[in-house]
């Protein structure tokens, strides 16, 4: 069996917070837009990206934490996402159909470099697939 290798580490950014964070600015003056602007920013502070030759696991949650595993093999499409508010600060999301049963959509917000990480994963799910002798059918 192949050894387990990272490919690619990284987060979220903070910008898709951007709205809440000037929405809740216009209110800086009462406590609870404070807690609300807090909260949301170790939310994505949280959340950890881990590509491998195998896995896509992801890190989240505040006070507890909690990592997704996606096997490689198990992603059916991807789809990279520019919406024009990411693309001001060159960011992109990727969105992936799976398999999987309990996570049927991933997808990785707001990185940089997406078209490069779309590129590793589709490399890696191929290897991953081929390893495995994993094939997919559609059916109508």
């Amino acid at each position: 069996m192949a050894e387990e290798k990272e490919v690619w580490r990284g987060t979220p950014s903070q910008v898709i917070n951007l709205g809440s964070y000037i929405l809740l600015g216009l209110f800086f003056w009462l406590v609870i837009p404070l807690f609300i602007m807090l909260w949301k920013w170790l939310q994505v502070k949280s959340m950890k990206y881990e590509l491998t030759t195998q896995r896509l696991r992801i890190h989240h949650g505040v006070f507890n934490k909690e990592i997704d595993e996606l096997e490689l093999y198990r992603i059916r499409d991807y789809r990279l996402d520019q919406p024009f508010f990411l693309r001001m600060f060159s960011k992109s999301n990727i969105e992936m159909a799976t398999s999987d049963r309990t996570h049927p959509q991933v997808t990785i917000r707001a990185v940089e470099n997406a078209e490069e990480i779309r590129e590793l994963l589709r490399k890696y799910v191929e290897e991953c697939r081929t390893r495995k002798g994993v094939r997919e059918f559609d059916v109508e």
